[in-house]
């Protein structure tokens, strides 16, 4: 938060999502809020993920740009200064993600794209990684365009992971341009070091591609040709093919069996009827309201409204 105060004497407000934390971060946001010129607004729910934590957030969230940044990130000191030109030079809504730099030398290199070319997804391209949710921004149109986060994706939720890449699939499907920049520029201090550590996390994003490709299906069936290339791969990895990730050491095998694995949960949470979205459609604070998508049934991006209307599923 001190970072994005920081970074230019631009009109902004940061909303800060406590998800049930036991650690002191509510009252250390607090603490910091009364440091600052900058108004903050501390959101508290408890234990209910990444992606259910960002909706709660885009209820409260007035502006008209909406950046998210995650809470082991620091935004570079020019962040907000290219944010707001890259955006005032659009003509349109525009879903874009900057560079994600590693914070600090020892942590393994993953969670991060440090590319230095401008770059468009298109219909047929691979959405994962493109942008990566730990730097993401856009307009209040594309959020009117694209809806909320799917809650049963992402850290937190049944199926793990994917919740970023699921929203740029969306935005991508809804024609919303979606843009890599190398600059608006953050650094992630994601702590993992140990191979255990990569290995988790490694499958918790094969879990959630997994069920990504089965969501979209029928919209984006070309999603299906990571699960054939993993397989044909780890098929090759036993006559001496080259590994997932040589990097770190990685193999396909695993990544195609947790693909596996996430389609199969994803059908899970079809049978349970878990929601895609839980609480309020209608906004708060000036907040982004969703109310007028859910009033249409989310149909355009595979969602389904409740009877009730309390809910997105």
């Amino acid at each position: 938060m001190q970072s994005a105060a920081e970074a230019a004497p631009y009109e902004i407000e940061i909303i800060a999502v406590d998800d049930g934390s036991t650690d002191g971060t509510a009252e250390a946001a607090a603490q910091f809020a009364g440091t600052t010129q900058t108004p903050i607004h501390v959101v508290r729910q408890e234990g209910q993920g990444l992606s259910s934590g960002r909706n709660a957030g885009l209820r409260q969230a007035g502006g008209r740009l909406v950046a998210f940044v995650d809470d082991d990130c620091i935004v570079s000191p020019s962040y907000l200064r290219q944010m707001i030109g890259r955006f005032a030079a659009d003509t349109e809504d525009v879903l874009r993600g900057g560079r994600v730099e590693l914070g600090d030398p020892d942590d393994a290199p993953l969670t991060i794209k440090t590319s230095l070319a401008v770059e468009r997804l298109a219909i047929g391209d691979r959405p994962g990684g493109f942008i990566l949710g730990c730097n993401m921004a856009m307009t209040r149109g594309v959020l009117a365009a694209v809806g909320p986060f799917d809650e049963r994706f992402g850290a937190g939720g049944f199926l793990r992971s994917a919740e970023d890449t699921d929203f740029v699939l969306r935005a991508l499907l809804a024609d919303v341009p979606v843009e890599y920049v190398p600059d608006m520029a953050v650094f992630h201090h994601h702590g993992r070091r140990r191979r255990a550590d990569v290995e988790r996390i490694q499958r918790n994003y094969n879990v959630g591609d997994g069920a990504l490709m089965l969501k979209h299906a029928r919209r984006a069936p070309w999603l299906f040709r990571n699960w054939y290339w993993s397989l044909r791969n780890a098929l090759k990895e036993t006559v001496g093919g080259p590994l997932f990730d040589t990097r770190l050491g990685l193999s396909h095998a695993p990544v195609a069996f947790h693909h596996l694995v996430g389609a199969v949960l994803f059908i899970t949470a079809k049978i349970r009827r878990q929601p895609a979205w839980r609480g309020p459609v209608l906004a708060g604070n000036g907040g982004v309201d969703f109310a007028p998508l859910a009033a249409s049934g989310f149909s355009r991006f595979g969602v389904r409204r409740p009877t009730d209307g309390a809910a997105v599923s």
